[in-house]
């Protein structure tokens, strides 16, 4: 069985990061912050303006460590990844599935769990809300995207599986906002945007997709899984579609509930984020608060 490491998140600008020994060493402005033993992590996640040495990054490849880079409020910027670790044979069975009736099965698959996760975080939050009218409206969400899922039985390919996905997606984000109870006028919510960012919650959301996006990237890697190769979202160069693929059945309960919880139990406030004209940018304390 694998065994379940650590990831190391460097949040604070201009961190250096080099190698000690059997141990990785945190220095900003020129000072020893931490040194974390390398047995214990499978990944480190550097945000904003960090450096790493190059003994570092040959560490890391040698001992099967994921180094990805990423801006200060969660853009991917590139990964570096030692040797192909897995089973070849996996990756070869991965690479046929594509062109057979299993992919069209998976790709309904991974749809109708993101439905029925939905479909859950919205009940689950219907029954926490005090507001009688709030409650009923989440229900009849929940309703209305699990009535979504029967006609993915009838879907015949890839396009009409896609095209209940954005249905649903649309559906599911057109209510979101019923589930914040508090601190309504700071977290209001109309659609999701990604670039810009341009209210609190979208901002918060696509930090923790992010987030969840490289663990399920890494544990791909870790079993020989290739996370380009997936059976819902296309694939393009530098796309990691099968993790994108399994992002659609987990972004429900373990992102989207997590920013709600954040929101209602008044962990992140609206004057947590640098508002601009033009796009919402979360502090460096808020980016610790979520981790």
């Amino acid at each position: 069985m694998k065994r379940l490491l650590n990831t190391l998140y460097v949040l604070t600008e201009n961190s250096y990061l080099s190698k000690q020994g059997e141990t990785i060493c945190v220095h900003v402005g020129g000072s020893e912050k931490v040194r974390v033993p390398v047995h214990t992590l499978e990944s480190i996640l550097c945000f904003g303006n960090t450096t790493v040495s190059t003994p570092l990054i040959s560490f890391c490849g040698e001992k099967g460590i994921g180094l990805a880079f990423y801006s200060d409020q969660g853009r991917f910027y590139g990964r570096i990844e030692g040797p192909v670790r897995g089973n070849v044979l996996l990756r070869t069975k991965q690479y046929s599935a594509i062109h057979t009736e299993q992919a069209l099965l998976l790709a309904k698959n991974f749809v109708a769990t993101k439905i029925a996760n939905g479909k859950n975080v919205f009940l689950r939050s219907a029954r926490d809300s005090n507001d009688h009218e709030i409650a009923n409206k989440l229900r009849k969400a929940a309703q209305e995207i699990a009535y979504l899922s029967s006609h993915l039985t009838t879907a015949e390919n890839h396009d009409q599986v896609r095209g209940i996905e954005g249905i649903v997606a649309n559906l599911y984000f057109s209510v979101f906002d019923r589930m914040v109870k508090v601190n309504k006028e700071d977290f209001t919510f109309k659609k999701r945007s990604r670039r810009p960012l341009m209210d609190r919650i979208n901002a918060l959301l696509s930090f923790m997709y992010v987030l969840l996006t490289n663990d399920i990237r890494s544990a791909l890697e870790g079993v020989g899984l290739d996370p380009a190769v997936g059976f819902l979202h296309d694939m393009r160069p530098g796309r990691p579609s099968l993790a994108l693929d399994l992002m659609e059945e987990l972004r429900a309960p373990l992102c989207d509930r997590i920013v709600i919880s954040l929101i209602n139990l008044r962990q992140v406030q609206g004057d947590d984020f640098e508002i601009t004209p033009t796009h919402v940018r979360m502090t460096e304390d808020t980016r610790k608060t979520v981790i």
